[in-house]
């Protein structure tokens, strides 16, 4: 695993598999974060992120790229084995998937597909934009996360003298 990664890449990076059709919103978050962190992370991942996007399942639930951002995190800091639900590393995970949502709630006021879309074709430019736009926005917020908590090197920081 890497332990410098530029988070304007994984950003770009998830937005362009989503713009290009290689996948989905969900799917390209976990796809990029395997790909820029070098994970030893098995392919089968990206697939369990397939059912998430428009919503978990075309539901239009919650946003499919919150969805790949907080598997993203669980992969990172959740746990493997079931304890207590006290455990340290599943209290950690709920509390840095609360702060990827509360970021996107921030930003967009609400999770929900259904009214972050509200009005739009779903076969329209404007809400692939959009969804490519919440792609790289939730694969970078999430980046940030796994960076700041595992003490990784942020190498955007290098280019811009901070």
């Amino acid at each position: 695993m890497k332990k410098e990664v530029s988070l304007e890449k994984i950003q770009r990076d998830a937005e362009n598999y989503f713009q290009q059709g290689n996948y989905y919103c969900s799917e390209a978050i976990v796809a990029s974060i395997r790909e820029n962190f070098e994970l030893d992370m098995p392919e089968e991942m990206v697939a369990m992120a397939s059912g998430f996007p428009v919503g978990i399942g075309r539901s239009k639930c919650v946003c499919g790229a919150v969805s790949g951002g907080v598997m993203a995190l669980g992969y990172f800091f959740g746990r493997t084995q079931g304890t207590t639900p006290k455990d340290p590393k599943s209290v950690q995970t709920l509390e840095l998937a609360h702060e990827l949502q509360e970021s996107f709630k921030k930003n967009h006021k609400v999770l929900c597909c259904s009214i972050l879309t509200k009005g739009m074709d779903m076969a329209s430019g404007e809400h692939k934009a959009q969804c490519v736009s919440f792609t790289g926005e939730v694969a970078r917020s999430a980046s940030e996360i796994i960076v700041r908590e595992m003490g990784m090197k942020n190498l955007d920081e290098d280019v811009k003298g901070v």
